[in-house]
């Protein structure tokens, strides 16, 4: 018989095993960060990120004007220089590194923003789902065991 603070302790460690698998495999299965931006005049917009070779990335920017300074790694897209109205690349990662993505707007209008950049997943944040589950998998384990036989003095 279930008593009630074990009830309780298995329904808390079930509940942290769910969500961490939930957040697990959603962090496992989207790795591709869609954008849709607004920059104002005179402001930027910076994308920093690791990516991995063969990852494909899409980015259009529109507006009156503006800036863009863009570094990938190895021999790929480098681009340092003004464009009107709208520009639009479209590349796969030739190696492994990180992107560097500098978007300046100097015209008199907003700029939009919009595409979609596949990066590396940060490892810890994988592995602080891990912990989650494996602490949800220890309080149950702990709150059976209290059900099974109380320890003295609880």
């Amino acid at each position: 018989m279930l008593t009630k603070k074990s009830a309780a302790g298995i329904g808390i460690g079930l509940v942290a095993v769910i969500l961490g698998t939930f957040f697990l495999l959603q962090t496992i299965v989207s790795n591709a960060h869609d954008v849709n931006d607004v920059v104002d005049i005179g402001k930027n917009d910076v994308f920093q990120f690791d990516a991995e070779k063969h990852y494909h990335e899409f980015l259009n920017v529109t507006g009156s004007s503006f800036h863009i300074k863009m570094k990938t790694p190895s021999s790929g897209l480098q681009v340092d220089k003004d464009f009107q109205k709208g520009v639009s690349f479209d590349w796969y990662s030739l190696d492994n590194g990180q992107h560097f993505i500098n978007i300046t707007n100097t015209g008199g209008s907003i700029l939009h923003v919009t595409g979609k950049l596949e990066a590396v997943t940060n490892p810890i944040i994988f592995t602080s789902h891990l912990i989650v589950i494996s602490s949800g998998v220890l309080i149950i384990g702990i709150s059976a065991v209290f059900s099974i036989r109380k320890p003295k003095g609880f």
